[in-house]
């Protein structure tokens, strides 16, 4: 029985015009959170302070609060399929960028002892050693492509893209955001500009600064650091930090889904994901 203090999660009231930021942990999520707030707030910058008023994760707030929200809402989630979302931004990131992410996050929250070496992490991340409710990576990728992909009010976002031209990417997000029931979106260069702007790793980074500890999400860790939201901000960073047995060991599960999203494998290893 929920008792009005637990957070809301999975039993989230959902209305027809909520919009869901979905991704796999440590692909990208919170920059996105970050673009889309200051796209639809330009006159007053998103920061770690309002967050979670602005574009809220469904996993550190009531339900009661977040339904006090005005509408139209959009949402942080790392749920796998979920039938109820009526619309959904899909974020999906190299699975070697997200491995490489995902071990650092890890040493930093103390999950794991300061001499693990990447080698030894990455057959933990492919058996979701810690992101057992989120599954592995192509367990997420592949519940929502194979439900929703091709259909209306579903839209898939590659890191990478943003990375590459961050106006361009967020030009299709404002145009999703309306077709999903938004009032219109100054999608005007200027104002897509000024939203990447704001979204800055730098700026983001020195905001995390100052604001981390009025962050919902901020805890310390074995260092007594903040949980950081923004580490390196890069696409392409496994190819100086992976072992070459690593990289085969991920290609080897992930290979064909990979492919089929538009990832360059590096070695041939045996497919043992299909991406059907």
């Amino acid at each position: 029985m929920l008792t009005g203090r637990q957070d809301a999660g999975r039993n989230l009231t959902v209305y027809p015009d909520d919009v869901f930021v979905v991704s796999y942990p440590r692909s990208g999520n919170n920059w996105t959170r970050f673009l889309i707030g200051n796209l639809i707030h330009p006159e007053d910058p998103v920061t770690f302070a309002n967050l979670e008023q602005r574009v809220p994760e469904i996993y550190y707030s009531p339900d009661r609060r977040l339904r006090a929200l005005p509408r139209p809402r959009v949402f942080k989630s790392h749920e796998v399929f979920q039938a109820h979302y009526p619309h959904v931004l899909y974020i999906v990131r190299d699975p070697r960028d997200v491995a490489v992410s995902n071990y650092h996050h890890n040493l930093k929250a103390g999950n794991i002892p300061p001499d693990c070496g990447l080698d030894e992490f990455v057959p933990m991340f492919l058996a979701a050693k810690f992101d057992h409710k989120c599954g592995t990576w192509a367990d997420h990728v592949i519940s929502w492509l194979a439900t929703r992909e091709n259909h209306e009010g579903f839209a898939l976002l590659r890191y990478e893209d943003l990375i590459q031209d961050p106006v361009a990417a967020l030009a299709r997000v404002a145009a999703f955001l309306e077709t999903s029931g938004f009032p219109a979106v100054d999608r005007s260069e200027r104002n897509l500009e000024h939203a990447v702007e704001l979204s800055s790793a730098d700026r983001l980074r020195a905001l995390e600064k100052t604001q981390g500890a009025a962050w919902t999400r901020s805890h310390t860790s074995r260092e007594k650091r903040p949980y950081q939201a923004v580490r390196q901000a890069v696409a392409g960073g496994w190819r100086s930090t992976l072992p070459p047995p690593s990289v085969q060991q991920i290609e080897a599960q992930y290979g064909p889904l990979m492919k089929k999203l538009g990832y360059a494998l590096v070695s041939q290893p045996a497919a043992a994901v299909s991406a059907e």
